[in-house]
């Protein structure tokens, strides 16, 4: 096969899957508001998508904020500037790094988790089953999961903005022998509603995003117990991909309205 063929048969593919992709958020948007609503199941899935990633985004998060005061301390110690340390990580952790690094490790152990799951449950026939059986799977499987990760996600945000401010005080506070009190009233006199309100919605897209690749891959998922694992692999892949380019343009738009 030349090359030429190769390239078109790859972008036959892609435009294949990014249209089977389109139909599948297009659906779920339909049935999210048809009767009946699963909240016993959403509730369950919140539990678990919420609780079980708690530690994984503490700990990340964690890391995050003493890396970032750690890195950066040197450099504004040379210019004079270590008192704008609460405001420069407090920013740059609110807008951009706390929201994307959640959203990444939620991409890791949230996507990879449903693509598993309902993968699995594609090659055993249990969503088959449910479909003769008179149920609706995409109502119960695919719908409560992806508005359990859209709801959680910015809450796992919110808590792990706060871990890593957390971190990055204890940096201060080791090495400056910065208050409590004054590194964070530093922190809330340099944050904005213009800097928490724009990070909080974008989170609500990564969460849609998450859980709606996590789904699509493991709803049809197919080719036996080899299928389940490619499920799991290219639900991490491409909603991590999907992350980047939508904080491209949540950024892009803020920074448009900004502007204005």
């Amino acid at each position: 096969m030349s090359g030429n063929s190769k390239i078109k048969n790859r972008l036959h593919v892609f435009l294949i899957e990014l249209g089977d992709l389109s139909f599948f958020t297009s659906r779920f948007f339909k049935e999210v508001f048809k009767h009946p609503f699963e909240f016993k199941e959403l509730f369950r899935q919140c539990y678990n998508m919420g609780n079980r990633s708690l530690l994984l985004v503490g700990i990340t998060c964690f890391i995050i904020g003493l890396v970032l005061d750690l890195q950066t301390r040197p450099t504004l110690m040379e210019f004079g500037a270590v008192s704008w340390m609460p405001s420069m990580v407090s920013i740059s952790i609110v807008r951009e790094i706390g929201p994307i690094i959640t959203a990444l490790v939620c991409a890791g152990r949230i996507g990879s988790g449903i693509g598993a799951e309902l993968g699995s449950m594609r090659v055993t026939e249990q969503i088959d089953a449910m479909e003769v059986s008179g149920t609706n799977p995409f109502k119960y499987l695919v719908v409560t999961r992806v508005l359990a990760v859209t709801l959680m996600l910015p809450l796992l945000v919110i808590i792990g903005d706060a871990i890593s401010l957390f971190g990055s005080f204890l940096v201060e506070n080791l090495k400056g022998n910065v208050s409590f009190t004054l590194y964070f009233n530093q922190v809330f006199d340099s944050i904005e509603f213009g800097d928490i309100i724009p990070a909080t919605i974008k989170s609500f897209f990564f969460g849609l995003a998450i859980g709606i690749v996590g789904c699509y891959k493991g709803y049809y998922c197919t080719k036996g117990t080899e299928g389940v694992g490619k499920a799991a692999n290219s639900a991490v892949v491409v909603s991590s991909l999907l992350l980047f380019i939508i904080d491209f343009i949540a950024v892009f738009v803020t920074d448009i309205f900004y502007d204005l």
